[in-house]
């Protein structure tokens, strides 16, 4: 009688096992490390995020390092800073697919902009608009 060997246990094991260390690694990002990414890529520090809070920096760090739970309040103003919405920001809906600026200190004065009366933000719209015409 031909007899197939059985497979071997032990390689079975080990292939389930770097499977699940695979699967491990491609978990989704904690709401924590997403935070933390948004930050980043807009080129915002730890502290000014905390000033634009008006929360203390370590709150900041522990929020992304998911020690510290984020309340409503402060998910809906995150959002707004980061320009994503609340769902985005808890993993709900996928990031919408962004260029981020290079320039980060370019991206840190439209920031700034944006926290400026309407009025004066339609003023800069307009000198900023005269300003490239003639550049082009």
């Amino acid at each position: 009688m031909n007899q197939q060997p059985l497979p071997r246990i032990d390689s079975n094991i080990q292939e389930v096992e770097a499977l699940v260390r695979k699967a491990s690694r491609n978990q989704e990002e904690s709401i924590g490390q997403r935070l933390a990414r948004l930050r980043r890529d807009r080129g915002i520090t730890q502290e000014e995020l905390a000033a634009m809070l008006d929360v203390a920096q370590p709150m900041v760090s522990g929020w992304e390092r998911d020690v510290f739970r984020l309340s409503g309040e402060v998910i809906i103003a995150m959002a707004r800073i980061f320009g994503v919405s609340s769902d985005e920001i808890l993993g709900l809906d996928e990031l919408r697919a962004t260029a981020p600026i290079k320039n980060k200190r370019l991206l840190r004065k439209l920031q700034q902009l944006e926290q400026l009366p309407r009025r004066d933000q339609e003023a800069l719209l307009r000198t900023i608009n005269a300003f490239l015409s003639k550049a082009s």
